[in-house]
């Protein structure tokens, strides 16, 4: 009996951090694009916290603007977010290099470009050239997907940062992944990596377009056009003589 009690209340909720800067974090990373406003029950959930341990670290992060409350007591990030990842696209100083490249590949291709770099086991979108087609594949500045969920830039990630993918004898051979259907149905991409002149692995910029539309060929040749961007911009698509992937 006692040991059902302890599963029971294990199974109610995760565990929470055990530092006050852990437990801060794990209230910022409960936000994402499906929940950009959470009420302090579900931050509870969430988190694992009690509510009064919550309230007193949410009116911290409310006070720095990490935080947004509104009059209806629910929770979203706040403007101080923004101005951190402004920074850290800054930091990467890549944004006027590598932009040019990927609104020159869009205009070639007609399809949608994006780089992603690797995030723990996520990929999160750098930057981002939108076609204008009505029908298309719209990615955003700053999404997050789990690279468990596939696309040929999360096959790229895990190549070149010691990770496993089933497209590895693809990418060595072709220096590059393709995937129709994969993680987006009727939707196809092919992902390329991306390395600066120093030979410093970067992330993955990806074409991705309608399957019916962006065939096989048209993904080749979306490759090559890739390539050709990148290297204008000083970058390179593959890895210089001896390079080992360094563990993420």
């Amino acid at each position: 009996m006692k040991n059902q009690e302890i599963d029971t209340a294990a199974s109610v909720g995760p565990k929470p951090p055990a530092g006050v800067l852990e437990r801060g974090i794990s209230i910022l990373e409960c936000f994402s694009e499906d929940r950009l406003r959470m009420s302090l029950r579900e931050l509870a959930e969430c988190t694992g916290l009690d509510k009064a341990t919550l309230l007193r670290l949410l009116g911290v992060l409310t006070r720095a603007r990490m935080i947004h409350r509104f009059d209806s007591g629910s929770y979203a990030p706040g403007p101080a977010l923004l101005h951190m990842g402004m920074l850290y696209r800054s930091t990467f100083d890549l944004g006027t290099r590598l932009q040019p490249v990927l609104h020159e590949v869009m205009r070639q291709t007609g399809e949608t470009v994006a780089f992603y770099i690797r995030s723990g086991e996520e990929r999160v979108c750098l930057y981002r050239e939108n076609t204008a087609r009505e029908v298309r594949h719209h990615v955003e500045v700053g999404t997050r997907i789990p690279l468990s969920a596939g696309g040929s830039s999360a096959h790229i990630l895990l190549a070149f940062t010691g990770g496993t993918t089933e497209h590895q004898a693809e990418i060595d051979a072709k220096g590059y992944a393709m995937t129709r259907a994969e993680r987006v149905a009727e939707m196809a991409s092919v992902a390329l990596p991306v390395f600066d002149g120093d030979g410093t692995f970067l992330g993955a910029l990806v074409v991705i377009g309608l399957a019916s539309r962006h065939s096989v060929a048209a993904q080749r040749k979306a490759a090559e056009i890739v390539r050709h961007e990148l290297a204008l911009q000083g970058f390179a698509s593959k890895a210089p003589s001896g390079w080992r992937p360094v563990q993420a």
